[in-house]
């Protein structure tokens, strides 16, 4: 950065890891369970849903479950008209039944309860869980036994809707801090007056990450109580301790940390029920499939029943949820930060031109979370000019980002050693990319601005991208539709055109890639009419006021794609 006036702001694009598979999630559920897709196919199954059914998963995968499994009390074929499940499912709702009945693979009737909710697969394609539980696994022609006196809080009905409500929520998201709030939200208040979780950080730290408390509906941070903590120690039987070593889960309360404290994570915990007045707590590890992540700790107040033993078994299964969850979102943050200091690396800054501003703009697909092929470049050139570009490479992956590197690469190069117009700069470009790069198609425009007698001179050529946008001070916006050819890489050898404009004194131009006009269920034409008005608008505003409120004003709101702007403001005299 060599000019006072320029200003740039990066925002780096980043790469997602892969989605849990259905079928890893469903092992998780400790009941049976199944995903079916939009035609209401089985997908996915686990293997409670196969000893429960008595079919193994190739019998029971890619076949309509209504179906396959769905039946009246005496194992009639049910009509979809009369099925529960089968309007839920159309509904695309959540919902619940005590008594339904599946077909087993013996050709007997099993009784079940069951819960159905929207189910999202990869971020696209939606799909529906389905939980069933079978009180004591009977058949229906055997008397059933007498149900035993309720030893858990929540009935089996409620823990299965909320151990799916769980999994759906938590790996519906690669952001920590959204999976933690979430997290919250699914425990308070319904299974506990204070929620705290203690993670180990990437460096073998443990850090007090969440204290929250319910009193009622409301939720209430304590930040006070949140904060690095001491090392975990290595032989210590206290219940934190030996969640966060991965050894077990636990019951406390505040006379367990009432003696002499053996580490400072006993210390801690002295002063966390001491503050909190909690008089019962369940801590359970936070485990991925490769490490453990930390320590849940559910707390309950005077007013609430103490945790028991039959309360672990569920406080396990939130915990290890909440620890795949949160295991994908480090993975995707940390594959998100290499994807941020390689785009990083690969967009310039912009040079110091005398009498010239220059600004850029580079924002990353907030969904596709991907590097991506959107490109800009400004340098001076040998006989005192200034060339711009700015491009896309067809793709959004790190194939793409590597393949807008060779191409802008080799663009200065030819620039910078031929002394040739734009146009024959870009055939070489054009020709050089079919032989030694993986691109395969893309966008560009590269232009030439110097001074004039006049004031400045824009020489430009496009291949395929969208055009130049130039606005007076006066805010009279025009497109520079001339000089326009086709994109590279198709090999035609098609000889290309160049373009001049006078650059009038005080005049902004605008380079963009087509994610700032471009969105679903809205033409092109909408798009830089859009782009236009807004432009002219904004003109009076400073350089770096006026390219962040065009974003901010232009940019799709459903945007997919990424966003590379570049503008260009000449002096007023």
């Amino acid at each position: 950065m060599t000019g006072p006036e320029y200003t740039e702001t990066f925002q780096g694009p980043s790469v997602p890891t892969a989605p849990v598979a259905p079928t890893a999630s469903l092992q998780a559920i400790g009941a049976g369970a199944y995903v079916v897709d939009e035609q209401g196919c089985i997908i996915a199954v686990n293997a409670h849903a196969e000893r429960l059914l008595g079919r193994p998963a190739a019998d029971l995968i890619g076949h309509d479950a209504h179906d396959l499994l769905h039946r009246g009390p005496q194992g009639q074929p049910l009509p979809r008209t009369q099925c529960a499940m089968r309007q839920a499912f159309h509904a695309g709702r959540t919902a619940q039944a005590d008594e339904d009945y599946f077909a087993r693979g013996d050709g007997t009737v099993l009784r079940i309860s069951w819960l159905i909710t929207p189910y999202d697969l990869d971020g696209r394609q939606g799909g529906t869980l389905v939980v069933f539980h079978a009180p004591g696994h009977t058949n229906v022609s055997e008397p059933e036994p007498e149900p035993e006196p309720a030893a858990q809080p929540l009935s089996e009905l409620a823990r299965l809707a909320l151990l799916a409500e769980t999994t759906t929520r938590l790996t519906s998201t690669l952001d920590v801090d959204e999976a933690l709030r979430r997290l919250v939200n699914l425990v308070l208040p319904g299974l506990a007056d204070w929620v705290v979780v203690d993670l180990i950080t990437e460096r073998d730290e443990v850090w007090r990450t969440i204290v929250v408390h319910a009193d009622g509906e409301k939720l209430t941070p304590h930040e006070d109580l949140q904060g690095p903590m001491p090392p975990i120690p290595e032989e210590s039987p206290m219940p934190l301790s030996r969640a966060l070593r991965g050894v077990a889960s636990n019951l406390a309360g505040p006379q367990t940390y009432q003696g002499a404290p053996d580490s400072g994570i006993a210390v801690e915990q002295r002063r966390l029920f001491d503050v909190t007045g909690m008089r019962s707590a369940a801590i359970a590890p936070i485990r991925s499939t490769r490490a453990v992540l930390g320590a849940l700790t559910l707390g309950r107040d005077e007013k609430s029943a103490p945790f028991t033993p039959v309360d672990l078994p569920l406080i396990e299964d939130i915990a290890r949820r909440a620890g795949l969850a949160l295991d994908n979102a480090r993975l995707y943050q940390r594959q998100r930060k290499v994807a941020e200091t390689m785009q990083n690396h690969l967009l310039p800054q912009m040079p110091g031109v005398p009498g010239l501003q220059m600004t850029v703009r580079y924002l990353p697909a907030p969904d596709a979370s991907q590097v991506g092929g959107d490109w800009y470049d400004a340098f001076p050139l040998s006989d005192a000019s200034t060339a711009l570009a700015i491009g896309d490479v067809v793709g959004h992956d790190l194939e793409a980002a590597a393949g807008m590197a060779q191409v802008r690469n080799m663009l200065r190069a030819y620039a910078w050693s031929q002394h040739e117009p734009p146009s024959r700069i870009v055939e070489r470009l054009d020709e050089a990319i079919q032989h030694i790069t993986d691109v395969t198609m893309a966008t560009t425009i590269f232009a030439r601005v110097e001074p004039a007698d006049d004031g400045w001179q824009l020489s430009w050529t496009n291949a395929g991208h969208p055009p130049p946008l130039l606005i007076s001070r006066d805010g009279l916006a025009r497109y520079l539709t001339d000089g326009h050819g086709i994109l590279l890489g198709t090999q035609t050898g098609t000889r290309r055109r160049d373009a001049t404009a006078q650059l009038p004194p005080g005049s902004t131009l605008v380079l963009y890639t087509d994610g700032l006009v471009e969105a679903p269920r809205r033409t092109l034409d909408e798009g830089l009419d859009r782009l236009r008005q807004h432009a002219a608008a904004l003109a009076h505003r400073p350089l770096a006021s006026f390219t962040d409120q065009l974003l901010r004003r232009v940019r799709p709101a459903g945007n997919d794609d990424d966003v590379a702007v570049l503008a260009l403001r000449v002096p007023d005299s």
